[in-house]
C-alpha cells in the first residue's frame, strides 16, 4: 500500500521554473609545512560556567548533565581540499587523514539525523564517551540554508555519513576550519533560502529531491529508498518533507493518522499543507504538497510531488480543485501547531 507508479490520472498540467550540539576539547599540533587555522569554539556550556569533564550529556543543543569549572575550548586545524591536517591524539600521536571523505570529529555526543534537517529524528550519535573519539567517512553533504554554530564555528552544511554511523551530520561536528567538506561532493544546489519557519523548513527539504540526484530529480520507485532512507514515492517523498522517521509512511496513513494530519477546507491551503488520495489501491493513491495559489481565483496552485514516470516536480496542478480530480483532499500537518 504506497501509491500509484505512474502518472496520475488527469496530469496534464503544465510544469513550473525550478529550485547539535557537541562540547570537550580537540587539542592538535600545528604541521610546520601547512597554515595552522584556529577556531575558538566556546559551546553554550562553557559560556554558562559549566566545565567540559561532564560533557558527554550534551546532545544537539540540550544539557543532561553539568560539571564545574568553565573553560576555553581551542581548535587548531589545518586542511586541503583532499586531506584533513595531522593532528595528535590522546597519546600524543599524529594521524593524517587518507583521503577527503575520511575526517576527524571534535567534541562529544553530537547528534546523527535521519535527514538533513538537525529537527529530523536521531539515529545515532559520534563521539559518546570521549572528545573526538571517532572519526567520520561521507560520500556527499547538503546545504540545508540554515545555519548551526557552536561558539563561532558556524555552518549551513550537513555531511552525509557512511561511516561509523549512517545519517547526516552537522559539518560544525567536524574537525575542519572549512565551513563545509573539502572534495566532498555537495547535493541540492548551491545553498537554500534561510528557512523563516516549519512551513518553510518542509517546502526547503521537498525542493532538495528537485536537484538531488547528481543535479536531476529523484527518480520515481516504490520499491527503492533514496540516500536518505526515504522511499522514492509520493508518500515517501512526503513523509522526508515533514521529517516523519524512515522509510516514510504511505498515502493512506498520510491521511487517516491524526498524529500526523487532519483535514481542512481547501480554502484553508497554506504553503506546505497536502492534498491527498486516499481511496484506491498503490496505482491510484497519490499526495502533494501545496506549495502556493496561484492566482486570486485560485483556479491552480503550486505544488511538489513525487510521480511515476518522472520522478520529483514542482510543477501547477488542480488536483482537489473544481473541475480537478475530486478524490483529493486537503490535509494539514499537525507539526504546524494552527
Amino acid at each position: 500500500m504506497y501509491e500509484h507508479s505512474s502518472t496520475h490520472p488527469a496530469d496534464s498540467t503544465t510544469p513550473t521554473d525550478h529550485t547539535a550540539a557537541a562540547g570537550g576539547p580537540a587539542e592538535h599540533r600545528r604541521s610546520p609545512f601547512r597554515r595552522a587555522v584556529v577556531r575558538r569554539v566556546l559551546p553554550a556550556v562553557a559560556a554558562a560556567g559549566l566545565g567540559v569533564t561532564g560533557f558527554a550529556g550534551f546532545a544537539h543543543g540540550t544539557p543532561a548533565g553539568p560539571s564545574a569549572g568553565a573553560t576555553k575550548l581551542t581548535r587548531d586545524t589545518a586542511a586541503t581540499a583532499t586531506t584533513v591536517s595531522a593532528r595528535t591524539t590522546g597519546a600524543g600521536s599524529v594521524r593524517q587523514a587518507a583521503a577527503a571523505a575520511d575526517f576527524p570529529t571534535w567534541g562529544t555526543r553530537w547528534v546523527v539525523h535521519a535527514t538533513a534537517d538537525t529537527g529530523s529524528p536521531a539515529v545515532g550519535m559520534i563521539n559518546k564517551t570521549a572528545p573526538g573519539q571517532d572519526r567520520i567517512t561521507a560520500d556527499y553533504q547538503v546545504d540545508t540554508g540554515r545555519k548551526v554554530c557552536e561558539g563561532s564555528a558556524c555552518s549551513t552544511f550537513m555531511a552525509h555519513l557512511t561511516g561509523p554511523v549512517t545519517g547526516f551530520l552537522s559539518v560544525v561536528a567536524v574537525d575542519i576550519p572549512q565551513d563545509r567538506l573539502p572534495g566532498v561532493p555537495v547535493q541540492g544546489g548551491g545553498g537554500q533560502p534561510q528557512p523563516g519557519g516549519s512551513r518553510q523548513e518542509m517546502l526547503n527539504r521537498a525542493a532538495t529531491w528537485l536537484t538531488a540526484n547528481n543535479g536531476s530529480q529523484v527518480p520515481y520507485s516504490q520499491a527503492k529508498v533514496w540516500k536518505d532512507g526515504y522511499r522514492q514515492d509520493c508518500s515517501g517523498y512526503a513523509s522526508m518533507a515533514l521529517g516523519l522517521p524512515t522509510p516514510g509512511t504511505n498515502t493512506v496513513g498520510l491521511a487517516t493518522d491524526r498524529s500526523i494530519t487532519r483535514p481542512i477546507a481547501l480554502g484553508e491551503l497554506k504553503p506546505g499543507d497536502l492534498l491527498i488520495d486516499a481511496a484506491g489501491d498503490n496505482n491510484n493513491r497519490h499526495v502533494v504538497i501545496f506549495e502556493k495559489w496561484n492566482n486570486d481565483a485560485h483556479s491552480s496552485y503550486t505544488a511538489y510531488e513525487q510521480r511515476g514516470g518522472h520522478g520529483t516536480d514542482h510543477r501547477t496542478l488542480t488536483y482537489g480543485l473544481p473541475g480537478g480530480d475530486a478524490e483529493f483532499k486537503p490535509y494539514r500537518p499537525v507539526t504546524f501547531g494552527d
